[in-house]
């Protein structure tokens, strides 16, 4: 089973500061790469917590009494981490992205490359699938999942486009799709305007925007003070999440200040943004959007 090679893979242990005896959380597993490396700086009393609500990724579960693999998302991860007993950690490492082998595995319908079932979901056992969106959703929900989150300035014709061809008969595939909006594609750039369409889908099947933020609110509780997390980003959405929670310790807003014009966040930020050299984005193309951003528990 190919899993890609783990972006900013050196980067973004290195953020964590790892301590030999420390506790730690990979929150997006995947591959393991990024957890096999965290494993390698941690001494015989480390700990790595792993999560990924993928079973695909239970597969590449690695052999070692340091580590357990929890098959949740990482929404949940205050919860399952008092389960195991574990109050708080020295460090929370996250990649965002999707991984490279649910991209290539074409009935899980994540890639454009693929002829498939409109599905989409990291979690197979989820009811809201992309069939769902496509097929249920009103046109003004449509049109808002399109303009949030895939940033389409055409979503709302996008979005009536959809609803009067669905009257007709139901659109079960990724080159159904494809064909209903084809006079939105463009040949020049059919590849772009697809990938945020695709984008926009996923990210409501898997409200991956409200999960992001749910476990940034978690982190400053399971994180020690001193402690450290790591934070991978791909697309604008999720990058100006983690920026704004690091600076301003909300999404909205400012925070309240006191007469002198001070305020207190929960977290500061380690050093400035992380991308990838020329090199990497030549071995690995997925890393060409990727965004490391480190923060730390004050």
């Amino acid at each position: 089973m190919e899993y890609h090679n783990a972006v900013l893979l050196k980067e973004t242990v290195d953020g964590l500061d790892i301590k030999p005896d420390g506790v730690y959380v990979d929150v997006t597993f995947g591959g393991g790469g990024h957890s096999q490396e965290i494993l390698n700086r941690l001494g015989p009393d480390g700990k790595l917590y792993a999560f990924d609500q993928d079973t695909d990724a239970l597969n590449n579960a690695i052999d070692d009494h340091r580590f357990t693999l929890i098959n949740e998302n990482f929404r949940y991860i205050k919860r399952f981490l008092k389960f195991y007993g574990v109050k708080e950690v020295d460090g929370i490492l996250a990649d965002f992205g999707v991984s490279s082998h649910q991209f290539d595995v074409a009935e899980r319908g994540f890639s454009t490359r693929f002829e498939a079932d409109l599905d989409m979901r990291m979690n197979q056992d989820n009811e809201l699938s992309a069939f769902e969106v496509v097929n249920t959703y009103d046109e003004e929900e449509l049109k808002q999942v399109f303009l949030q989150y895939g940033e389409l300035r055409q979503a709302p014709a996008m979005a009536r486009v959809i609803v009067e061809e669905r009257e007709n008969a139901e659109i079960k595939t990724s080159e159904q799709l494809k064909i209903v909006l084809k006079r939105f594609l463009n040949h020049r750039k059919e590849n772009k305007v697809l990938a945020q369409i695709y984008q926009a889908i996923r990210i409501e099947v898997n409200q991956e925007i409200e999960v992001l933020k749910e476990l940034l609110q978690q982190t400053p509780q399971v994180l020690k003070v001193g402690g450290r997390l790591s934070f991978i980003s791909y697309h604008s959405l999720e990058d100006r999440l983690v920026k704004r929670y690091i600076r301003n310790g909300m999404f909205e807003g400012e925070p309240e200040r006191d007469m002198f014009g001070n305020f207190e966040v929960p977290l500061k930020k380690v050093g400035g943004l992380i991308v990838p050299t020329k090199e990497e984005i030549k071995i690995n193309n997925r890393a060409r959007s990727a965004k490391l951003r480190i923060a730390e528990k004050l």
